[in-house]
């Protein structure tokens, strides 16, 4: 059964890790895909081709989501292309992690800006559109870090459990009109990014999970087609975490 038949999604820092495991499921679920990514042009076509095999319309557009007018310009690209925005997922994010005594104050802003201030940036440009269709579904990725916090991540926590407190707000605020906003918060998720990390160190993060094991991008990108589809018409302004157990 295809959830998000018809429904046109847009996906920041979507050409890999999680954005592209959420754009191949969205896909599969029949959803029309416009994806963000920063740099890598090859992967970014790449992706388009395999989301355009299985019968839906993808497209990827070069854009920083940490810039303001970068966004307003997007959004007016999206529209103008797909013809609605029925999903936008704000994804994009980076770490620089430190323990504070020796964070720079640019690793601080940095932080901020792409995983933060790229939800407002965002959500202000996708509004309007939204608000015209009185429409819409926003997710927006925090992670187990921004509810409980983690040493020598204060940045990355400020920034994810900042989204949190945005997200709720917006559910408050665009909710008459339909548009519902809520929150996936991932535990340990496997990546390429962590393939490269020790894999005793992975093992030992394993072992203290509940379910024994690091989430998958499909594990994420069930969970946003739940929040996405009519499944969920009546939920908004929640905080869905995927971690296995990790915080019960």
């Amino acid at each position: 059964m295809k959830l998000l038949e018809g429904k046109n999604a847009i996906i920041t820092g979507g050409s890999r890790g999680i954005g592209k495991g959420i754009a191949q499921i969205f896909a599969r679920h029949g959803a029309n895909v416009a994806f963000t990514y920063a740099s890598s042009v090859e992967a970014a076509n790449e992706l388009e081709k395999e989301l355009s095999s299985l019968g839906v319309k993808a497209k990827g557009y070069k854009s920083n989501a940490a810039n303001y007018n970068e966004c307003e310009e997007l959004i007016k690209n999206v529209a103008g292309d797909f013809g609605s925005i029925d999903i936008l997922i704000n994804n994009a994010g980076i770490t620089k992690d430190n323990l504070l005594m020796r964070m720079s104050e640019e690793d601080f802003d940095q932080v901020i800006e792409v995983n933060l201030k790229s939800v407002f940036n965002m959500t202000k440009a996708v509004q309007r559109t939204m608000l015209k269709q009185r429409n819409g579904s926003i997710i927006n990725m925090s992670s187990v870090v921004g509810v409980k916090g983690n040493a020598g991540q204060a940045n990355y926590a400020a920034s994810k459990a900042g989204i949190i407190g945005f997200s709720k707000s917006m559910a408050l605020e665009l909710g008459s009109r339909n548009i519902r906003t809520n929150v996936i918060a991932p535990g340990f998720i496997e990546t390429e990014m962590t393939g490269k990390l020790d894999e005793k160190t992975v093992e030992g993060w394993r072992e203290s999970i509940p379910l024994k094991r690091g989430g998958t991008p499909e594990d994420i990108a069930n969970a946003c087609v739940f929040l996405a589809s009519d499944l969920s018409s009546y939920i908004t302004g929640q905080v869905i975490q995927v971690n296995g157990g990790m915080l019960t």
